[in-house]
């Protein structure tokens, strides 16, 4: 099968969420990505959508089309690591948000390993490693402002048949925080998953008083709880003096900021996300990194390619998504996303990433439709 490159599309989108969302120091309006196809000389397209930039959506668009897209166009779709270094320098730019290119990067090499997927007839999560085909899932919440009351929520939670949830603090003292995250533990019970996320949101200090008031409490890992300046100490003084797991990654560009963490023994858990970082093929050099530092992987968001992900290795851990209304995205792009059963996603033997893509919902929003060819 001739999969050379012959053709690069895009397709822009921006859904208004229905409330602004909270966290400790961030609010989201929107939610956005970017839908890519690669067209080949055989007929074989790849397809698949990454990141949630919203403010920089455009400018990582023109990235693609204006920077990357020239290099790739008659190269070999299969030969993917190769296609990975030739767009790799559009994250060189020390005058521009690296996240940008980065983003730009990871669209493609998704959208490569989809391809790739489709030509075996072979899911990625198979390709990737094909450790188990189910995976367990906990739900974003606990926002602040929420319409919801704590307890309301996590009993939702239960009902759709979430295994946990990662609920959000940072924005308040840690005992306030703290009698929060006991409302949610005392409304879900022991068997229910609580992580907490404080997304960068307290001082060293803040979060080991934090840690210490929930000690008791089962919880799964404390995500980022420091300041960002001098986070890796930090978060090492926190897992440490707080005894709690604690899990970052997500701010890190690189597989080698993903080393240093595992090196200062910062984290217990890597929650690298492959569409902020230049793509899957990054995100599974830390996978393979992590095994060595006994530090177990997770994955920021994009359900879309991180239950293929944690499931093709033995240290993946939980997937995690949005409620509906803070990641229509996901729950409306998707037509064959499969519904949760006993906690767990079930993914398919469809090859690649196996999703069918909505069209009327992406015309619906679409705000930009590009294509470099050959």
């Amino acid at each position: 099968m001739d999969l050379t490159i012959t053709k690069i599309e895009t397709e822009a989108i921006r859904v208004p969420l229905e409330r602004v969302y909270r966290g400790s120091h961030y609010k989201m309006t929107h939610r956005s990505t970017i839908i890519t196809r690669v067209h080949t000389a055989s007929g074989l397209v790849g397809e698949a959508y990454a990141g949630d930039e919203d403010a920089g959506l455009m400018e990582i668009d023109g990235i693609i089309h204006e920077e990357i897209a020239p290099l790739l166009l008659g190269q070999d779709g299969s030969a993917i690591e190769k296609c990975w270094e030739l767009a790799r320098p559009v994250t060189w730019n020390i005058l521009r948000d690296r996240r940008l290119g980065l983003v730009a990067c990871a669209s493609l090499d998704l959208t490569l390993w989809d391809l790739f997927g489709r030509s075996l007839d072979t899911p990625l999560w198979k390709l990737w490693g094909g450790y188990r085909s189910a995976i367990p899932v906990i739900s974003i919440g606990g926002y602040y402002g929420s319409e919801m009351s704590i307890e309301e929520e996590v009993e939702y939670l239960r009902n759709e048949q979430f295994a946990g949830m990662k609920f959000k603090i940072g924005g308040l003292s840690p005992e306030e925080d703290a009698v929060r995250f006991k409302r949610a533990r005392a409304a879900g019970g022991d068997d229910f998953r609580i992580a907490v996320d404080a997304n960068q949101g307290y001082t060293p200090e803040q979060a080991i008083r934090f840690a210490k008031l929930v000690q008791n409490e089962n919880l799964l890992w404390f995500e980022e709880p420091c300041q960002w300046q001098n986070d890796r100490r930090g978060m090492r003084d926190v897992r440490y003096s707080g005894s709690v797991p604690v899990c970052a990654g997500q701010s890190e560009f690189s597989a080698a900021g993903c080393r240093d963490l595992m090196e200062t023994g910062s984290i217990d858990f890597c929650n690298f996300d492959s569409s902020w970082s230049g793509g899957p093929t990054e995100w599974r050099r830390v996978a393979a990194m992590a095994t060595v530092y006994d530090v177990g992987m997770a994955h920021h968001e994009e359900a879309q390619v991180a239950s293929h992900l944690l499931a093709s290795i033995p240290h993946g851990g939980y997937l995690e998504f949005f409620h509906p209304q803070r990641d229509p995205i996901w729950h409306n792009l998707i037509i064959n996303r499969p519904k949760l059963k006993n906690g767990y996603l079930q993914l398919t033997d469809r090859a690649g990433l196996g999703w069918d893509l909505d069209q009327d919902y992406i015309s619906k929003y679409s705000i930009s439709k590009r294509s470099t060819s050959r």
